[in-house]
C-alpha cells in the first residue's frame, strides 16, 4: 500500500468543514453564477411560502366572509406568482448545473496539472487505478455535490428560514414551539453525520483498492492465466468486496434510520402545535385560516428538514471523495525547482557525478559513492547484472530522483540549481518497453516535437530506419497504433520511439535496454538508428546484449551500485575481468544457439517432407 494513500483514520469528521470551505473556494471564481443562483432561489422560496399565506387569505377573507371579489383578486395574484416562480425554478436549476460543470472542469484540470508535477517516485508506488479513481469517480461525485447537493441544501435552508418568518408573522408563540425542535434535529444530524461519514470513507477507501485490483488484473491478464492465479485473485477480490459490502450496508442502515427519527420528532412538534392552537382559537388568539396556514407551514418546513437529512447523508459520500481529491492535490512533488532555478541554455557541458549515494524508500543503498566524469559528445555504456543500479544512474541524471548524498554537476552547476525543464526537455530517453499513445504513427513521432512538419517527421523516421516498415502500411504514417501500440511489434514500437527521440533533438541521449526484447535483425536496425542519434551527442546506453555497446567510448561495469571496471571494449577484454566473462559467456551462448539451429535444420526439413 503506498505511503501517501488516503487512509480512513487520517481525517476526523470535523475536517469536512474545511473540505466544504475548499469547495466553496472553487466556486468563488464563479461568484456571478453563485450570486444569481442564491438570489433566484431566495425569490422562489419566498413565493413558495407566500402561496401558503395566500391560502390563509382565501379562507379568512374570501370563504368565511363570502367576498367573491376578494377571492378572485387573490386567485389572480396566485396565478401570476406561479409564472414568476416557474421562471425562477428554471433559472436556479440551470445555474446550479452550470456551476457543477465548471467545478468538474476545474477539478479535473487541477488534478491533471498537479499529476504532471509529481515525481516519478510517486507513480512507482501508487497504482494507476487509485489515481484514475480520483480523477473520474471522485470528481464526478463532487460535481454532483455542487449541482444537486447545492440545490437541495440551499433550497431546504432558505425554505426553513422563509417559513419561520411567515410563522412568526402569523403567531409568534406557535413559531417558538417549532423553533425549539430545530436544535434537537441539528444534534441528531451531527451524531448521524459522524457515523455515516466513517462508513462512507471506508467504502471509498476499499473502492480505490478494488479499482486498482481491476486495473492490475486486466493489464496483467496474461500473467494471471499463465500462472493459474484466477482462483487466488478471485478470493482476494471477494474479501475486498465483502468488506465494502459491510461498510456500505452500515452506511445505508444509518441513512435509513435518520429519516424516521426526524419524522418522529416532527410528529411531536405538530401535536404540540395542534393542542396549543386549539386553545388559542378558544381565546380568539388566531383565526381558522391562520391555524390551517400554520399547520401547512409546519408540514412545509418539516419536508425540507427531512430532505436535508437525506441530502446530508448523501453528501458524506461526496465529501469523502473531495477529501481524497484534496489529499492528492496537497501531495507535494518530491523533486521541485529551487526558487531561483536557472536555465543555462544548454546541457551539452561536462556531466559529473561526485560521491553520489542513493537509496529508495527501504533505505537499502542502490548507488554507493559513485564518481564519474562524462565529456561532451562521449558515449557511455553501462553493463552489469540486474539490480546493480544501471537504470538508477540514468534516472538520477534525468532528475527523476535526486542523490541522497553527493551531487551531480552539469557544466559547473549543481544540477539542483537548474530548472527541471532545462534538464528534462534536453534529454531524450528510449526505454526497454516503449510507450506509444493511442493515435497514429505520425502523431506518436510528433510527440517529440508537436510543431514538427510532415517532412521533419518522415526525415526522423528515415534516419532511424522506421520509414521502411511504415511505408508498408496501407495508411502509412496515418496508420493507427492502438492503445499502447498494441497493433505494432516490439521492434516497430522501438523504432518509432527512436524516431520520436530524433525529432525532439535532445542534447543528451539515453537508451535503456532498448534492444533486449527484439530479434537480431530488428536489433541491427535499432543500432543503426542509435548511431544516427548519438552522432555528436552525449549518450548513455544500458544493455544486456553486449554487441550493441562495442563502439562506446567507455564501458562501465556496475555491480552493487559501484563501478567495478571501466574502459573501452578492447581494454576491458584485455583486462579479462567481469566484462570479459560477461562478453565471452554471451558470445559462446549465441554461437551455440546458432550451431544448434543450423544442425537441426536438415532434420526439420526431413520431417516436413
Amino acid at each position: 500500500m503506498p505511503s501517501d494513500y488516503f487512509e480512513e483514520d487520517d481525517f476526523t469528521g470535523e475536517v469536512s468543514g474545511g473540505v466544504l470551505k475548499r469547495i466553496f473556494e472553487l466556486l468563488r471564481q464563479h461568484w456571478v453564477w453563485v450570486a444569481g443562483f442564491i438570489v433566484t432561489i431566495i425569490i422562489v422560496s419566498i413565493l413558495d411560502a407566500y402561496f401558503t399565506f395566500l391560502s390563509k387569505e382565501i379562507i379568512d377573507q374570501g370563504i368565511l366572509k363570502g367576498d367573491v371579489d376578494a377571492l378572485v383578486r387573490i386567485l389572480i395574484r396566485y396565478a401570476s406568482m406561479i409564472l414568476v416562480q416557474s421562471a425562477g425554478i428554471f433559472t436556479f436549476v440551470f445555474l446550479a448545473g452550470v456551476m457543477g460543470e465548471r467545478v468538474r472542469y476545474d477539478m479535473r484540470r487541477m488534478l491533471f496539472n498537479h499529476l504532471q508535477t509529481l515525481s516519478l517516485s510517486y507513480y512507482s508506488r501508487t497504482p494507476v487505478g487509485w489515481i484514475m479513481s480520483r480523477v473520474t469517480n471522485d470528481t464526478e461525485r463532487v460535481a454532483e455535490l455542487v449541482t444537486w447537493g447545492l440545490i437541495d441544501s440551499t433550497w431546504g435552508v432558505v425554505n426553513i428560514a422563509t417559513t419561520l418568518a411567515f410563522m412568526f408573522a402569523i403567531n409568534w408563540q406557535l413559531a417558538l414551539i417549532v423553533l425549539a425542535i430545530i436544535p434537537v434535529l441539528i444534534y441528531a444530524a451531527v451524531q448521524f453525520r459522524k457515523r455515516i461519514l466513517k462508513q462512507v470513507r471506508k467504502v471509498r477507501k476499499i473502492n480505490s483498492r478494488i479499482t486498482a485490483s481491476y486495473n492490475e488484473n486486466i493489464s496483467g491478464v496474461r500473467v494471471v492465466k499463465a500462472l493459474g492465479r484466477e482462483d487466488g485473485n478471485l478470493g482476494e477480490f471477494k474479501l475486498e468486496t465483502g468488506e465494502m459490502y459491510t461498510a456500505g450496508y452500515r452506511a445505508a442502515w444509518l441513512s435509513a434510520l435518520f429519516l424516521p427519527i426526524v419524522q418522529i420528532i416532527s410528529a411531536f412538534a405538530i401535536g404540540g402545535i395542534i393542542w396549543y392552537s386549539g386553545a388559542q382559537v378558544n381565546f380568539e388568539g388566531i383565526t381558522i385560516g391562520g391555524i390551517q396556514a400554520f399547520l401547512s407551514y409546519m408540514t412545509f418546513m418539516m419536508w425540507p428538514i427531512q430532505d436535508l437529512a437525506r441530502v446530508f447523508a448523501e453528501m458524506q459520500r461526496s465529501l469523502a471523495s473531495a477529501e481524497r481529491i484534496f489529499h492528492l492535490v496537497d501531495t507535494p512533488p518530491e523533486i521541485q525547482n529551487k526558487p531561483n532555478a536557472i536555465d543555462p541554455g544548454s546541457i551539452r557541458g561536462d556531466i559529473t557525478f561526485e560521491h553520489v549515494h542513493f537509496w529508495y524508500e527501504d533505505e537499502m543503498p542502490v548507488i554507493k559513492d559513485l564518481n564519474l566524469h562524462v565529456k561532451p559528445g562521449e558515449t557511455i555504456a553501462l553493463v552489469g547484472s540486474t539490480g546493480g543500479g544501471k537504470t538508477t544512474i540514468v534516472n538520477l541524471l534525468c532528475r527523476f530522483y535526486e542523490p541522497r548524498r553527493g551531487r551531480i554537476l552539469i557544466g559547473r552547476n549543481d544540477y539542483t540549481d537548474l530548472s527541471l525543464e532545462a534538464i528534462q526537455s534536453r534529454i531524450g530517453v528510449v526505454l526497454q518497453t516503449p510507450h506509444l499513445f493511442s493515435g497514429t504513427i505520425r502523431e506518436n513521432i510528433a510527440y517529440g516535437r508537436l510543431k514538427a512538419t510532415n517532412e521533419e517527421i518522415e526525415k526522423a523516421a528515415k534516419l532511424t530506419g522506421a520509414h521502411k516498415f511504415i511505408s508498408h502500411f496501407e495508411k502509412g504514417y496515418d496508420e493507427p497504433v492502438g492503445e499502447g501500440g498494441v497493433l505494432l511489434s516490439v521492434g516497430q514500437k522501438q523504432l518509432i520511439s527512436l524516431a520520436r527521440a530524433v525529432l525532439s533533438d535532445p542534447e543528451v541521449f539515453i537508451m535503456d535496454e532498448a534492444t533486449s526484447s527484439v530479434d537480431t535483425i530488428t536489433e541491427s536496425l535499432i543500432q543503426d538508428g542509435m548511431e544516427a542519434i548519438m552522432q555528436g551527442r552525449t549518450s548513455f546506453i544500458i544493455a544486456h546484449r553486449l554487441s550493441t555497446i562495442k563502439r562506446a567510448d567507455r564501458i562501465l561495469v556496475i555491480e552493487d551500485g559501484q563501478i567495478t571496471e571501466m574502459g573501452s571494449h578492447a581494454e576491458l577484454l584485455r583486462l579479462q575481468g567481469k566484462y570479459y566473462k560477461l562478453y565471452t559467456q554471451q558470445f559462446r551462448a549465441e554461437r551455440e544457439d546458432a550451431y544448434n539451429i543450423f544442425k537441426e535444420e536438415p532434420k526439420v526439413a526431413t520431417e516436413t517432407e
